[in-house]
């Protein structure tokens, strides 16, 4: 047999080593390959029918996302960057930010003494604890926050805490104008 056909795999392989590579490094800005683009910018909150976290018999569909800017923040007590985010969540729900929570394949019961400890920043607790929601927005893993305009249509999409640094360069300047669009 001919030795330089031995070699052929070998080319092959790293043929698609090379492909793999060059897409798990770019993105579609070619820029940030952490950034995940969502598909639904631009689009409304996907239909859904939740619990409340902490009152179980209360339901909540995505007319709450309607009549103001707000922030849809998915997080759960199994992630400790959730952890470390929360604090940071009070102090923005302190200065006004409108925020929703979507607690995600999580223990209930966890998650409810969590706020109960830590403090609750959200306006409305949603409970999704199959993760179907999450599902439909296309959520990786928690957290995610999700920008949503006055009429419930998803701005931004945001993958991994909300810190002080990607609050005031990112995401307050997207709020602030969605703030402004409400108003005029």
């Amino acid at each position: 047999m001919n030795k330089k056909l031995l070699f052929i795999p070998f080319v092959i392989f790293l043929a698609l080593v090379a492909v793999f590579m060059e897409q798990l490094t770019r993105n579609a800005d070619g820029d940030d390959p952490t950034r995940l683009e969502s598909v639904l910018i631009g689009k409304p909150v996907p239909e859904f029918r939740l619990e409340d976290l902490a009152d179980a018999g209360k339901l909540y569909q995505q007319d709450i996302f309607q009549g103001e800017p707000l922030l849809l923040n998915v997080w759960a007590t199994w992630c400790p960057t959730c952890y470390a985010e929360h604090q940071y969540l009070n102090q923005l729900a302190s200065q006004g930010v409108k925020i929703i929570g979507l607690n995600y394949k999580d223990e209930r019961q966890k998650a409810i003494r969590w706020l109960n400890d830590l403090g609750n920043p959200y306006m409305h607790s949603l409970f999704d604890g199959n993760g179907m929601l999450g599902m439909d927005l296309g959520v990786y893993g928690a957290p995610e926050t999700f920008l949503i305009d006055a009429k419930g249509i998803i701005r931004y999409r945001h993958v991994g805490d909300v810190n002080p640094q990607n609050w005031e360069s990112t995401l307050k300047p997207i709020y602030a104008r969605l703030q402004e669009e409400a108003k005029g």
